[in-house]
């Protein structure tokens, strides 16, 4: 006799082999070239099981940012734990990323478009993709709690989304970044994170108090948006 935790054991294993042989076939065909019906053969299943799990394969692809941003927990809580150096946090967050994305790095740059459109449903800053940026964001205010930088009380607010802002321009380019090994996005990384933590460690200063009010000012214009 089957119990209920066995059928429901049976199912996560399931979705989780449609999810896999999709994401093979992305990879390999591309996301526009690969059908349903292409998904179900790789997986194993009837065209319909696919559908009863997967209504699209923008569901699929919403299944993925889910599953990425599950796995993604230890590398980030790692990356964090190994130093207070609010600069190693954030690298370490960042490498993380791009660690876990390189294989899927071709399905990413056919969702190009979708990312720039906020409209769209797979778009990270849309609303159905909500609950993995909220978690990203609170990574980065679990690196900067608890780390070597002082930040004022102002600023302290929009801090980490101004840094998955900063994250997600990354991932832009990386996508887009055509050198070997993605080497310029690299160069990227070094020089601005290194620009982006000195601006950063001086904000708290007094002298640039006008100038970050000023700042400020800007950002909350554009949360009331």
């Amino acid at each position: 006799m089957t119990t209920e935790r066995g059928q429901t054991a049976k199912a996560e294993e399931t979705r989780g082999r449609i999810l896999d042989g999709a994401l093979r076939l992305f990879r390999e065909h591309g996301f526009a070239e690969t059908t349903m019906r292409d998904v179900a053969s790789e997986a194993g299943v009837a065209t319909g099981a696919a559908y009863y799990y997967y209504r699209s394969k923008e569901d699929l692809v919403m299944a993925f940012y889910l599953r990425s941003d599950k796995e993604a927990g230890e590398a980030f809580a790692k990356a964090i734990a190994s130093s207070k150096d609010i600069k190693k946090r954030i690298r370490g967050i960042i490498d993380a990323k791009f660690a876990q994305f390189a294989e899927h790095r071709s399905l990413l740059t056919a969702l190009l478009k979708a990312g720039v459109d906020p409209r769209d449903p797979l778009s990270p800053f849309g609303p159905e993709t909500k609950e993995v940026r909220d978690d990203n964001i609170a990574w980065y205010a679990r690196a900067i709690e608890g780390s070597d930088l002082t930040v004022p009380k102002d600023v302290a607010p929009y801090l980490p989304r101004m840094l998955w802002l900063y994250h997600m321009g990354l991932i832009y380019f990386w996508i887009i970044d055509e050198s070997p090994g993605q080497r310029r996005t690299q160069r990227l990384v070094d020089t601005s994170l290194d620009l982006l933590v000195q601006l950063l460690r001086v904000s708290s200063l007094p002298l640039m108090g006008p100038l970050r009010k000023r700042a400020l000012k800007v950002l909350r214009a554009v949360e009331e948006e």
